[in-house]
């Protein structure tokens, strides 16, 4: 009888708890879109418990704030616009994050783990003196989560017990917060005074009709086996003809082949595809934790020893030069 009150009474007191969290998702964008990985950091900060707040930070940010306004889960939009946002460097990015924090206390702060998210938050931590909690991929409660370590190979339990919980969440290990449903309020928080240590000058992006690496349903990646750039061209043929984006290993970024942002695995891009074909990738621990848990893994090598195949759902020992025209051709017919 004591146990069972005993056990009734802890899951009152983790409700009431969870009702008393707040948290702020920053939001990733590019003023004109919102980046994919910040809805599934949404969806993580509503397993946190409690009101979810989103900070669009940024110039001309309006179409960032629509789409957020009915984002599921969702209940404030906090909006900040000014040109000392340009290009989201952490340096003006945090003063404002600590002026919200001021103003209304949340007890966790958010976003994904991106190159955004993990170049932003630990400079909010330091700033608050707390130790940050990065690579999240599971929430036990609102103070226990679940991370990757050692290249995503293996996880830790970690309790923060800190008083401002600042948190990056692994975008593939939750899924994307839904975009309709939601009926999120917005209201505008003042700026904060440019600090002047950086400044934003441009940003050169490749341009491409394929889909973007880290949100596409099929990837394509290329490894050492391809041997050079120009025999890219391969892996580029058949991506086009699925529709798919190229990635590629570290080996190959580091061969010079491919630039480096096609690179998945740990320092790369990290993706979970519906289908991920790994063509002449060997399957470096580094590379694994960028793409394991896409849906179904294709392994082309023609070294059947490759660890690659250790986690391909169909794996196919052959010459990379022969099988991938073979079915680039058969997806022409």
């Amino acid at each position: 009888m004591n146990r069972a009150f005993n056990r009734a009474s802890l899951k009152r007191l983790t409700g009431l708890l969870q009702r008393f969290q707040s948290t702020l998702v920053v939001a990733e964008h590019n003023n004109d879109k919102l980046t994919p990985i910040t809805l599934n950091a949404i969806t993580a900060a509503s397993k946190l418990g409690g009101d979810v707040s989103c900070l669009v930070a940024g110039t001309n940010c309006a179409k960032v704030v629509e789409q957020i306004s009915t984002v599921h889960g969702v209940k404030t939009i906090l909006v900040s616009q000014h040109d000392s946002y340009k290009g989201s460097l952490p340096e003006e990015l945090t003063p404002l994050i600590l002026a919200i924090q001021k103003q209304f206390s949340f007890t966790h702060i958010c976003a994904g783990a991106s190159a955004f998210g993990k170049n932003l938050l630990p400079r909010v931590a330091a700033k608050l003196d707390v130790a940050p909690v990065s690579e999240i991929i599971e929430i036990k409660s609102p103070d226990t989560f679940v991370r990757t370590i050692y290249a995503g190979n293996a996880l830790s339990t970690v309790k923060c017990n800190e008083a401002v919980k600042v948190l990056t969440f692994r975008g593939t290990s939750f899924e994307p917060a839904p975009t309709e449903g939601g009926s999120a309020a917005s209201e505008d928080v003042a700026s904060s005074s440019p600090t002047g240590v950086s400044e934003w000058l441009e940003q050169t992006l490749t341009k491409s009709d394929r889909p973007e690496l880290t949100s596409a349903k099929v990837v394509v990646s290329g490894g050492r086996g391809l041997k050079s750039g120009d025999n890219f061209k391969l892996l580029y043929n058949l991506a086009d003809k699925m529709n798919a984006a190229v990635g590629a290993s570290r080996a190959a970024v580091d061969a010079g082949y491919v630039p480096n942002d096609m690179q998945v695995g740990q320092t790369g891009k990290i993706v979970a595809p519906e289908l991920y074909i790994a063509v002449g990738i060997s399957g470096a621990i580094q590379h694994l934790a960028g793409m394991k848990d896409s849906k179904t893994i294709v392994a082309i090598n023609k070294d059947p020893e490759a660890p690659i195949f250790q986690v391909a759902d169909y794996g196919l020992v052959a010459d990379l030069f022969k099988a991938v025209p073979e079915m680039t051709d058969a997806l022409n017919k």
